[in-house]
């Protein structure tokens, strides 16, 4: 019975929070426009370009990559050194913040490049 009542507690935890993210989100973007509308700007010009543009399945597919090599080579660490799941997160961790640090690199020279 304690664990269910635990689960609830932590549901009703994350609830709220995200409510209150949401709210004070919505609330600094009106900020912001009436900021803008304030110095003369057109809300439209506050549209910014994607962030992720069109390097976004690049950015995921080597986070997943990363995070299947991660796995790969924890399985090897745990048969070879018994870690468990020492192995399995440390490297789904280093690998995946691999694959996100080659996509920066990719980006980076293909944002040099068409400058």
């Amino acid at each position: 019975m304690g664990e269910g009542v635990l689960a609830i507690v932590w549901l009703i935890i994350f609830s709220v929070s995200a409510l209150i993210m949401i709210v004070y989100l919505r609330k600094y973007t009106n900020e912001e426009r009436m900021a803008l509308i304030e110095k003369g700007m057109s809300p439209a010009e506050m549209k910014t370009a994607n962030i992720t543009g069109s390097f976004g399945a690049l950015r995921f597919s080597l986070l997943l990559v990363g995070f299947g090599m991660g796995l790969l080579v924890g399985y090897f660490l745990d048969m070879a050194f018994y870690m468990e799941e020492v192995g399995y997160f440390s490297m789904l961790f280093i690998f995946g913040g691999g694959g996100l640090g080659l996509s920066y690199v990719i980006e980076d020279k293909k944002s040099r490049s068409d400058s």
